[in-house]
């Protein structure tokens, strides 16, 4: 494949301007776009958009504009209908236009998992009304959890403990809602020892291959922190690995997947997957020769990807906004690079808003607890304040 190549990001947050840089740095040409104006990838990018990716009228004009060789959604809300047309017109969609229409939606991506590959997942099922949702809660029973089909960051997500909590939980979800469907899921809760993210390569002309896997933990149903490497018996490991290439096999195309499993004590079971790096995989930002967003964009571009090596234990711990503000400046900062082995990612978004993530701070340690101590303790010294 020749380079330089004209990418096109359709969603430009944090997880997009990680994937801009490593684009960048092989000399691509790179078009920003998203809903609102400096955009985190915006600001490391050659062009930028501001559309909304709902509107298919916006999506013709900005692609007839730019003429990308490929494109690459990074969110969910997208109109993929279009993405459908424009990969008929010969431009190739990550991981490919059908794969993004599966996986924009919870239903669609647990109906392939579960009915069509027989993939063992949560018990679940659909609600359109609160009636509904309250008789499906009936039938999932208590304790449950609640999740718009489409979202993203955790927006929406909720756990249901009784039904006096359903009425709550199903405007949370609605709220939270991205897209036209106001449609949510139900789903068993699963009493899991640990859940873990096994970001999947998919590559044109070669094998899937894994990284190792990444251990998370979320709050509100967002990732808070996460680390790399995670101890799991080999057994687990491998049934994680043969769903995650099972499903991806599916969907086809190229590029990482985020590929989510509730670990029990003997199971693996299947939870979400998202076509594009994971946010919990930014820990590979530290704990990589190669981190996710090289890793994409090589499987992207059909290069070699030789060797993932791991650099030692590491982790990765949020930083969160708690105010509403749109001229925010960062305390702390020069205090969590204080520690050895600590790096700080600010994602440059140009307001903040209660638990928005506005921030990484990435660790290595001796050991995991370690790496989860000093990247959680560096990620608390940083406060968000107006300018």
């Amino acid at each position: 494949m020749k380079l330089p190549k004209r990418l096109m990001l359709m969603g430009s947050g944090e997880l997009g301007k990680e994937f801009a840089i490593a684009a960048k740095r092989l000399g691509n040409y790179v078009i920003a776009v998203d809903r609102y104006a400096n955009a985190p990838a915006m600001q490391v990018s050659d062009a930028f958009e501001v559309i909304s990716m709902l509107s298919a009228d916006d999506l013709e004009r900005v692609v007839e504009k730019h003429q990308p060789d490929i494109i690459i959604p990074e969110i969910e809300a997208i109109r993929t209908e279009k993405l459908l047309e424009f990969e008929e017109r010969g431009i190739t969609v990550i991981p490919t236009a059908i794969a993004t229409d599966y996986t924009m939606n919870r239903d669609r991506i647990r109906e392939l998992a579960h009915q069509q590959l027989g993939i063992r997942t949560a018990n679940y099922a659909y609600a359109t009304t609160l009636e509904e949702m309250i008789k499906v809660s009936n039938k999932i029973g208590f304790p449950n959890v609640v999740k718009p089909v489409m979202s993203s960051s955790g927006k929406g997500q909720s756990v249901v403990n009784f039904q006096d909590e359903v009425e709550r939980a199903w405007k949370y979800a609605i709220e939270g809602s991205r897209g036209d469907t106001k449609k949510i899921i139900v789903e068993e809760f699963i009493n899991f020892e640990i859940e873990i993210t096994l970001l999947t390569i998919k590559q044109w002309d070669a094998p899937t291959i894994f990284c190792p896997p990444i251990g998370h933990r979320q709050e509100r149903g967002d990732y808070q922190e996460s680390w790399q490497p995670i101890a799991i018996p080999e057994k687990l490991l491998l049934e994680a690995q043969a769903i995650a290439q099972k499903v991806t096999d599916a969907l086809g195309g190229a590029g990482i997947f985020g590929v989510e499993f509730f670990v029990t004590e003997d199971e693996m079971i299947f939870s979400e997957l998202s076509p594009r790096p994971h946010d919990t995989g930014m820990v590979t930002l530290i704990s990589q020769n190669l981190n996710e967003f090289e890793l994409h964009l090589r499987a992207v571009l059909g290069l070699p990807i030789p060797n993932i090596e791991q650099l030692g234990p590491s982790a990765s711990a949020v930083i969160l906004a708690n105010t509403h503000s749109n001229a925010i400046a960062f305390e702390g900062v020069a205090d969590a690079l204080s520690e050895k082995n600590v790096d700080i990612r600010l994602f440059g978004k140009p307001d903040s808003r209660p638990f928005r993530r506005m921030g990484v701070a990435l660790a290595k340690g001796e050991n995991v607890q370690e790496a989860r101590d000093k990247a959680t303790s560096a990620a608390n010294k940083i406060k968000i304040v107006n300018q």
